[in-house]
């Protein structure tokens, strides 16, 4: 056995461990002149980080010295705050020093020893294992000796230095990327820059400075094009009908918003005596992304397709997105259709999965299914030979929300701002949600139930979309909110179910506190997230569901819908061998690509709607408290734009009681919900963010439900 292995021995049975070298020495009975070789053995470790060194000089694995894995959550101002791995372990953050960073940067994951300071729990960083950032957006300055890129994420506390020659080219003044090279102790990053995105104060140039701090590209690499291009060419033979179950003849629809282009789902509805056959007919996406291929991979990285408002990042290229794989409507397309016979009382008796072939009827849009349930004369002429179906769709639809609620699931009732680019015009309506909403989603809902349920019943790997119940604390804050409110929450924290929240939604319909209640009872909850594991879904009221119906723009229904045509084809063993591993690594990418996916849409949002409001300062609006601080009171206007009401632009003393959600004055207090007319003052695009002035706040009797 090797000396280096010996030692490593020692270190992992413990006898060693926590010591420095000369106490290493005496432990092992080495002689002090061989003192230079075992340094020389302990480095090699510490090098293959088998091992790790303490600032104080001791030796030993991350346990033995007590070592946090983290993050690093830095400031502008230097300092830092770690954020461990381990949330049950360490139930908060350790303050980092501007000393104890030792070479750290916002981003990084590090190993970090506790230390006991003035300000409470601090620690020191003792080894950095990854970098957060490889690349970084910034404005791009330059002098007569080097160039710089100051980031626009003000938490990397570091100019990036570039060197002349690498930038002489590149004018001041410029939004760019870098691409970060080096990391010199004691110095400033290096970096080259790698794209040009615009100039400092262009609107579109900082969207994508947005886009690209999240590291999300429109394009695609060129293997991954030259592949869906040639997947796509290929149109679909007779061979590949064979065995499909053909829907052509059947009359069948897509319904979307007007400005959708990758249609990944259709729907038909036929009567059977009393029962209806809900037809849920999905792209066959999976016909085309061949596992592992690079497509597949490229689909696995990017996770989810994202949305702007000017444009889309697709998941997959868009010669499948929005060709082959779409379901346009008079084109033959493959599909992976769920087919389910639901009785008069909304229960599934019945139901299979089939990989088929459909011919879409008609595109219809929300607009024109609300219109021709209303009757609109031109809609009715236009869409004659699907009137009868579309009013299935009604009935059926109308039963399933009967089932849903009678299960106790959670329909909250927030807002969110949709905003549109129209001819270089940034448009946001009034939040507004159709009833052919509800039919699409009362559907989908179904289908991903259904389907995730035999799944579960065979016990095969599988992605489920699980949604865990409230934590006992969350839920006893809400509790104890609602009751102040003056609403009956006895509900148990500690085992609250669906139809607790349900019923607390219900009894305050016709309060005013309705919205109030919605968005506290909305921040009370965990985020919803993939997994491996079945656990249920708290919101839905199921026990079990997946997402099966977008495997244009999302990884896990791509991920499961192989997996469910290998069962069909009755490759259980193939299906258990090939993805019982890999369903727990695209849960977990999955996961993050959608959170990153989420907050880069919100950053983006923020710019356009802060982009709209300025052209709007002066102008007076009713809004709702939508959040509470210790800073100020944010505000929501009709078309679910926020802005914020700074402290001290209010008359009196102010008390914060977060459990409350409210600031409770001396001559007036605010609690979030309440109803109150501003006046737009400013916009801070730094910060993407409207200033409201409060102008006055509503009586009771002119408050109503939100």
């Amino acid at each position: 056995m090797s000396a280096k292995q010996t030692l490593l021995d020692a270190f992992l049975q413990g006898s060693i461990g926590g010591k420095t070298v000369t106490e290493i020495c005496k432990i092992l009975g080495i002689p002090y002149k061989e003192k230079k070789r075992l340094q020389a053995v302990l480095d090699e470790l510490c090098k293959e980080e088998a091992i790790y060194l303490s600032p104080e000089g001791k030796y030993g694995t991350a346990k033995q010295l007590g070592l946090i894995c983290g993050t690093v959550n830095g400031n502008e101002r230097g300092f830092g705050f770690l954020v461990p791995d381990d949330k049950e372990l360490y139930d908060g953050d350790f303050f980092l020093p501007p000393k104890a960073l030792h070479g750290a940067y916002h981003g990084d994951k590090v190993l970090a020893e506790r230390v006991y300071g003035e300000k409470g729990d601090e620690a020191q960083v003792v080894k950095i294992l990854e970098r957060g950032y490889k690349e970084i957006v910034g404005t791009f300055t330059k002098d007569r000796r080097a160039g710089y890129l100051t980031p626009d994420e003000k938490r990397f506390s570091s100019d990036i230095y570039i060197p002349l020659h690498d930038c002489f080219s590149i004018p001041s003044g410029v939004k760019a990327v870098a691409r970060i090279t080096d990391y010199p102790e004691r110095k400033s990053p290096g970096g080259v820059i790698v794209e040009v995105l615009g100039e400092e104060d262009d609107f579109f140039a900082e969207e994508l400075s947005i886009i690209r701090s999240f590291s999300l590209r429109e394009e695609f690499p060129a293997a991954v094009e030259k592949e869906a291009e040639k997947q796509a060419a290929k149109g679909i033979s007779p061979a590949e009908l064979s065995g499909r179950r053909d829907f052509r003849d059947k009359l069948i629809v897509t319904i979307d918003g007007e400005d959708t282009r990758d249609i990944d789902d259709a729907v038909s509805v036929e009567r059977i005596g009393k029962d209806y056959l809900l037809g849920v007919h999905i792209a066959d996406v999976t016909h085309y992304v061949k596992y592992r291929s690079a497509l597949d991979k490229e689909a696995l990285a990017r996770g989810t397709s994202v949305y702007f408002p000017d444009r889309v990042l697709p998941m997959l290229p868009r010669a499948l997105s929005n060709g082959i794989c779409s379901l346009n409507e008079g084109e033959d397309r493959l599909t992976l259709s769920c087919l389910m016979r639901i009785n008069p009382k909304g229960a599934v008796v019945d139901s299979e999965i089939v990989q088929g072939v459909i011919r879409s009827t008609h595109r219809m849009t929300y607009t024109e299914v609300t219109k021709l349930l209303d009757g609109d004369a031109e809609t009715v002429q236009k869409y004659a030979d699907v009137q009868d179906m579309v009013a299935s769709f009604s009935d059926l639809t109308r039963l399933l929300k009967s089932v849903r609620a009678a299960k106790g699931s959670v329909s909250l009732d927030v807002k969110e701002a949709k905003i549109m680019l129209q001819e270089d015009e940034i448009v946001i309506p009034d939040a507004k949600r159709e009833f052919s909403h509800e039919i699409i989603e009362a559907f989908m809902v179904l289908a991903n139930e259904t389907v995730a349920e035999y799944m579960a019943s065979i016990e095969a790997p599988f992605i489920y979309r699980i949604h865990e119940k409230p934590n006992e604390e969350k839920a006893s804050a809400f509790r104890a909110f609602a009751q102040n409110l003056g609403l009956n929450a006895r509900f148990p924290a500690d085992e609250v179910m669906p139809y607790h929240y349900q019923n607390l939604l219900k009894s305050a319909e016709e309060l005013p506190v309705y919205g109030v209640l919605n968005r506290v009872m909305l921040r009370s909850m965990q985020k919803a997230r993939y997994s491996p594991e079945n656990v249920g879904h708290f919101g839905l009221a199921s026990k079990c569901y997946c997402h099966f119906t977008s495997p244009i723009r999302r990884y896990p229904d791509l991920c499961i819908h192989r997996i469910i045509k290998e069962v069909l084809a009755g490759g259980y063993a193939d299906a258990v061998g090939k993805y019982g591993n890999f369903v727990e690594e695209a849960a977990a990418k999955s996961s993050d690509r959608e959170r990153v996916a989420q907050e880069a849409e919100r950053e983006v949002d923020a710019l356009y709607a802060a982009m709209y409001m300025s052209e709007r300062i002066g102008e007076e609006y009713d809004a709702v408290i939508s959040g509470v601080t210790a800073y100020g009171l944010f505000a929501e206007l009709p078309f679910a734009v926020e802005g914020f009401i700074p402290i001290e632009s209010l008359l009196g003393n102010f008390e914060h009681i977060p459990e409350r959600f409210l600031l409770k004055g001396t001559k007036e207090s605010y609690s979030i919900g309440e109803r109150v007319r501003v006046q737009v003052a400013d916009v801070d695009f730094y910060r993407r963010r409207t200033q409201f002035t409060l102008l006055e706040k509503c009586s009771e009797e002119k408050t109503k439900t939100i």
